[in-house]
């Protein structure tokens, strides 16, 4: 198909330096500018805006660009109150929209992935689940080591850099003991003379410090990535090893402290592991799990099966009130974890299968029967199309779909509504107040 955007000699470049007033906010949380009816997706710019921004792509029918001066602020704008370096956290990229905006623009960004990228209609969209906190709420953060002016820095990445980093004192989205945790380290690092890893020159030694709280128990998990060097024992619970010049933190793990962090949710208590999935705001968790539980409607007979199942928080919640409950999960240490959880809670009705769920369905309809319900809770990818089919050879009377990302959930639910299951309810969640992403809850039902 042809572009509708008109061929003009003055179309903007990559690198070219424009003023931009910001109309909109598309999916992700960019601004919406346009130069002549030119489409510009700037990172950095909130509705009102007027901005310098800098064109890092240009293409035919749209360009990005990243904002570097905020020439005027839009009417409604707040005061940004989380700053590193003096500059807004890279991690609340909408602190600058007033709280009502943020979850109106969150609900509407569900209704219209729904609706305009799944083609569905006739659905319920429940009011948006708002924060119970809107700062404090991370309970895991990660955090990068770099120099700046000649010292050692422990923050995030600027944006738009791998390179630079921007160092931390108080990040208003983790507790302060999280902060705490983190000035500790950077401190000893100091006082040791311990120089951060450089990716281009493939030098130097601390790469990544990894954070993690129990909001409710009080515990603190901290894990320090590193290149292979010696040093005094750092002040962290586990330190992991990692060769060549890649980022990331996976590697070899050598036990310090106490590899499990515990954490407390809907009246249970669960034993997390370094390498598991958790939400990353406990109290949201809780009530998002609450919203599934509800909507799988579940009264202590029905079989579900869990999918993407983790170290089982989804699964236990729900195990109170059905009637068996089986997980399947790929990472074996959280299968272990899960295991582990409902051991220690009590619960007797609930089964953890290590398995890829492509491959662990039709054995587990197999060994368990059909389900009357199946929950799944995928990753921002979203289901695969084989794994939709599996859900659909189940056979199941509701799917309860948790979502991170409501444009994967859009197609899915197309996918399925094709095979005869009806999208009946949404609920979107508010998990990560400050920034664009939002979680929500779908319910489907056969016929």
């Amino acid at each position: 198909m042809a572009s509708t955007v008109p061929e003009r000699a003055s179309r903007p470049s990559r690198g070219e330096e424009l003023v931009l007033e910001v109309e909109s906010l598309a999916h992700g949380g960019r601004g919406v500018a346009r130069v002549d009816g030119y489409v510009v997706f700037v990172s950095g710019g909130l509705p009102g805006d007027r901005v310098r921004a800098r064109l890092v792509r240009a293409k035919r029918d749209f360009a990005e660009a990243r904002a570097v001066d905020l020439v005027s602020p839009g009417a409604d704008r707040v005061p940004d109150v989380c700053l590193h370096d003096g500059e807004p956290c890279p991690g609340a990229s909408w602190q600058g929209l007033p709280y009502e905006r943020q979850l109106a623009e969150k609900a509407r960004q569900v209704e219209e992935a729904l609706r305009r990228l799944g083609g569905l209609g006739d659905f319920d969209l429940e009011p948006i689940e708002p924060a119970v906190a809107q700062w404090r709420y991370r309970n895991k953060l990660e955090y990068s080591f770099g120099q700046r002016d000649g010292e050692l820095a422990c923050g995030f990445h600027r944006q738009g850099s791998w390179a630079e980093v921007v160092d931390a004192d108080d990040c208003h989205l983790a507790s302060e003991r999280n902060n705490t945790a983190r000035n500790e380290v950077r401190a000893w690092a100091r006082r040791s003379g311990i120089p951060a890893y450089d990716r281009r020159e493939q030098a130097g030694v601390l790469r990544n410090l990894v954070i993690r709280d129990g909001v409710r128990t009080g515990q603190v998990q901290t894990r320090l990535v590193t290149s292979p060097a010696g040093f005094a024992r750092p002040p962290v619970d586990l330190h992991t090893v990692v060769e060549g010049p890649g980022g990331g933190t996976a590697g070899p793990t050598g036990v310090l402290g106490e590899e499990f962090l515990e954490e407390e949710l809907g009246g249970l208590r669960f034993r997390i592991s370094h390498t598991a999935f958790f939400q990353t705001n406990t109290a949201m968790a809780e009530r998002l799990y609450g919203i599934a539980r509800d909507f799988a409607q579940v009264s202590g007979r029905e079989r579900v099966f869990d999918l993407f199942c983790g170290i089982g928080t989804i699964a236990l919640v729900l195990a109170q009130g059905a009637g068996e409950i089986w997980g399947v999960e790929s990472v074996p240490e959280a299968v272990a974890d899960a295991e582990h959880n409902a051991a220690r809670n009590e619960i007797s009705n609930a089964r953890f299968l290590t398995a890829d769920v492509r491959l662990g369905v039709r054995p587990l309809l197999a060994e368990a029967g059909r389900p009357d319900v199946v929950v799944v809770d995928p990753p921002r990818a979203g289901l695969s199309k084989k794994i939709v089919r599996r859900v659909i050879e189940c056979e199941p009377r509701r799917i309860v779909y948790v979502s991170c990302n409501p444009t994967t959930l859009a197609p899915n639910a197309a996918q399925l509504a094709a095979a005869g299951y009806r999208l009946r309810r949404v609920k979107p969640v508010d998990m990560f107040p400050q920034t664009p992403h939002v979680e929500c809850v779908a319910l489907l039902e056969k016929g």
